[in-house]
Formats: structure tokens, C-alpha cells, sequence
């Protein structure tokens, strides 16, 4: 295998046992965790292997992940299922890059474009971002399919090209390999359909076990905390936070988390291609201060680890060369920077009811609403309108007067307003003016 193949196999001490009788039973190990006992390693070394080739039916693994989601899983257990997906598949090896590599991942929510910016602002300081993506699911936008808004962006590529385009641009959004962490494919889909999604270990073993594959030298997660968050209290997204980073630098991936507020909507747009929009306003300088924030605090933490903190992100805004840096990233995966990006055929104002000061807009019912007007999807084959979503013309602590559009609804299908409009009753208030002005603290904690 030569230096320019950034994928390898598993050492032969990390392979998984194979042998032609089978040293557990699946229903051994669900009774195992069902009754509160601690997976011991050969068991989550056979339950992981053995369900990735086929031989723990779905029905068996949805019982034990049940049993996970309600008895837990100790540090030592978490981290062994960790490495077991881990092991499932290839890696990647960016050791012969000039660059040294940084990554960023977000828990999800709502508006939340930040990939979009950060990656080629944190290449035109000097790092090689390799940011393996994925798509939405829900009320919760996904990344590629963002990208694929822009014409002719193509969001699969080889081994070969993600080396090279790392090396030369020093910047990547494209889709994982089918052979990176197959078992977490399995997994994902099936914690989906049987409401085991919420366990913290089975979402930082799910998370950390791609990011580590992924190959990068160090990692900056955004683990988002309120009512559009996956983690709605402080306290499990700070536990989610420390289980991911302990994970991380265990395996010698430098890790740091912050806790970000997700309570609001990030930014004014709420779409795919609206999101791309207002995501090229922050490469040109401007765009909405939350997102500008939260770009520049994450771009500044990676800049950290990647050991390139003398470098100022900001001042890469404001010169262009982050811009340019995502004007080459597009055109080398087939996209077309300066094209128009897809509108929707319709829209639809929802309109301020009375003068005041705009104190609430809740972030889930906004990302579900947009999710009805056709920005996400409820099954992972489902096609998504690549122009719908949701414009927010005011944010907490506005002035807002009546009769001025609050939010503007975009979708292909004017039917789907009224099921968007449904979504959206109640989130937000208006009160008089001169009320207790709004107060966020977009970062709450940093963990490391």
C-alpha cells in the first residue's frame, strides 16, 4: 500500500475474532446487560463483530441496545464498544500530509450551517480539514446535503481525491466511505426505529468511533444543549461532552468540547441552499454575529490543536482568503461557485400580530416547520428541495412592529405551508416594549 492510499486495515491484533464457531450467543450477552451486569471486552468484541457479518439478527441487537439505553454503560464499556465499531472497518491515515489535520463535529440543530464557513477559514490558516459528513434526518439540517444545493457539487470521492484535495486546498466536505465504521451504519439505523436513540453511550461511541476512523489528529466537538438540541440539559450534554473527549484522547486524538446553546435558531436562515446563502455572507465578511461567533470560537479552538494558534481566523475573513479557499474546495468536487443557488417557486410571510419586543422564537418548532416545508426528510432514501425552508426577519431582543414579516416560508409546495404554519404555533412571544431584554450566552462550557 503506498503513502498516497490513505486507507489501511485493521493490525492483525486489532482484528475481531472470526473463527468458525461462535464464542457467545447473542442472547447470552443481552441477558448479560437486561439483568445490570458490565459487558466484559470479548463479549462487546463478539456482539459488535458478529452483528456487522450477520449473525446477531436486528431483533437480538435491538434488545440489547434497549438494555443499554435503560442499565448504562461504565467507562470501561463504553470504550471497548468504541474500539469494537471502530475495528468493524478501514481508516484513514493522513500521517504523509504536510498539513497537520484538524476536525469539527456538531451534535446538530437547528440552522446550523457552521461547517460551511469553518472548514475553509481553518484551511486558509494552514490545517487540513478533512470534515466527513453527513445527511439530515429530521428536524435537523444535514451538511451534505447543504453542499448539494451548490450545481454540480458532488459529494462522493475516493480515497485518492479526499489525499490530494487535502494536500493542495487543504480543505474537504464530502460523504464517508462505505468501509469506514460499517457496524455504525447498522447501529444508527437500527437505534432509529426502536427509540434507543437518547443513550449517551451509544451516541458517543457512534460519533467517536467515525470521527476516530476519519483519521484526524485532533477533533473539536460542538455538543449543542436546549429545546433544538439532541441533549436538552446542560447535564447530559456536559456528560456527553466528557464521555466523547475522554473516548478522543484515549484513542490520541487531541479532543476538545464546548457546550453551545441551541435554544434559538443559529443565524437567519433555516435550508439548505439558505443556508449555503448566508454561510458565503460570513466568508465575505458579514453575515449574522451568532454565526460569526460561534465560526470564529470554533475556528480559534482548532487553530489550537492543530498547534497554529498564532494565526487570527478573523483576519482571514476580512481578506478574502477563506473565500477563496472555499471558492477552490467547490470547484474541485465539481461545483460551480459563482451559480445561482436554487430557489423555491414559492413563499409565504408569517407576520408580526402586534408591536413589541420579540422575547421567544424556539428552535425545535423552526427546524420542524422547515422540515415540513421540504428541507429534511423522515427516511434516509427521501429527496430533499434543495430551496426550501425558513427566513427569520427578527431574533430575541428585536423590536418588531405589526404587520412586518417575522418568518418568510419558502417551499416548492404551497400545500405545505399549512402543515409548517401548524408547526410554528406558539413559538414564539412578543411582549411590550421596554420588556427584560433577551440574554444568550451562545457558549456555556468548554471541556477538554
Amino acid at each position: 500500500m503506498t503513502r498516497a492510499m490513505a486507507t489501511e486495515t485493521a493490525t492483525a491484533d486489532e482484528q475481531l475474532p472470526r473463527a468458525g464457531v461462535e464464542q457467545f450467543t447473542a442472547v447470552d450477552v443481552i441477558k448479560q446487560k437486561r439483568d445490570g451486569n458490565v459487558l466484559d471486552h470479548a463479549r462487546i468484541d463478539w456482539v459488535i463483530d458478529a452483528y456487522t457479518r450477520g449473525i446477531v439478527a436486528d431483533e437480538q441487537m435491538s434488545a440489547l441496545l434497549m438494555a443499554v439505553l435503560l442499565n448504562g454503560m461504565n467507562p470501561s464499556e463504553t470504550s471497548r464498544w468504541t474500539a469494537a465499531m471502530l475495528g468493524s472497518g478501514e481508516r484513514l491515515d493522513f500521517s504523509c500530509l504536510r498539513r497537520p489535520t484538524v476536525d469539527k463535529h456538531s451534535t446538530g440543530g437547528v440552522g446550523d450551517k457552521i461547517t460551511l464557513p469553518l472548514t475553509p477559514l481553518v484551511a486558509a490558516c494552514g490545517a487540513a480539514v478533512p470534515q466527513l459528513s453527513g445527511r439530515g434526518l429530521g428536524h435537523t439540517g444535514g451538511t451534505l446535503d447543504k453542499m448539494e444545493s451548490i450545481p454540480g457539487w458532488r459529494a462522493t470521492l475516493s480515497t485518492e481525491e479526499i489525499m490530494a484535495q487535502l494536500e493542495t486546498v487543504g480543505a474537504v466536505i464530502c460523504a464517508a466511505g462505505s468501509e469506514l465504521v460499517p457496524a455504525d451504519r447498522k447501529l444508527y439505523a437500527l437505534r432509529d426505529v426502536t427509540g434507543t436513540v437518547e443513550s449517551i453511550p451509544l451516541i458517543a461511541s457512534s460519533i467517536m468511533s467515525k470521527k476516530i476512523a476519519e483519521g484526524t489528529r485532533a477533533l473539536v466537538l460542538d455538543v449543542k444543549v436546549g429545546n433544538g438540541a439532541f441533549m436538552r440539559s446542560t447535564e447530559d450534554a456536559e456528560i456527553l461532552a466528557r464521555t466523547m473527549v475522554d473516548l478522543g484522547n484515549e484513542a490520541g486524538v487531541r479532543t476538545v468540547a464546548l457546550i453551545t446553546d441551541m435554544s434559538v435558531p443559529l443565524g437567519r436562515a433555516i435550508g439548505n441552499s439558505l443556508e449555503v446563502q448566508e454561510s458565503l455572507e460570513v466568508l465575505a465578511g458579514g453575515g449574522p454575529p451568532d454565526v460569526v461567533e460561534l465560526t470564529l470560537t470554533l475556528a480559534r479552538e482548532m487553530l489550537i490543536l492543530a498547534g497554529l494558534e498564532e494565526t487570527d481566523p478573523t483576519d482571514m475573513l476580512m481578506n478574502g482568503r477563506a473565500m477563496d479557499s472555499w471558492r477552490r474546495m467547490v470547484k474541485v468536487q465539481g461545483g460551480e461557485p459563482d451559480a445561482p443557488l436554487p430557489t423555491a417557486r414559492h413563499t409565504h410571510d408569517l407576520l408580526v400580530p402586534a408591536d413589541g419586543v420579540l422575547t421567544r422564537l424556539d428552535a425545535l418548532p423552526v427546524g420542524v416547520a422547515a422540515w415540513r416545508l421540504g428541507a429534511g426528510r423522515t427516511r434516509k432514501e427521501e429527496p430533499v428541495q434543495a430551496g426550501a425552508g425558513i427566513v427569520l426577519h427578527a431574533r430575541p431582543g428585536s423590536e418588531v412592529r405589526a404587520g412586518q414579516p417575522l418568518l418568510t416560508l419558502h417551499s416548492d409546495d404551497e400545500d405545505l405551508f399549512e402543515p409548517a404554519i401548524e408547526e410554528l404555533r406558539g413559538a414564539w412571544e412578543i411582549a411590550p416594549a421596554g420588556s427584560r431584554p433577551f440574554d444568550r450566552t451562545l457558549v456555556t462550557n468548554r471541556i477538554c
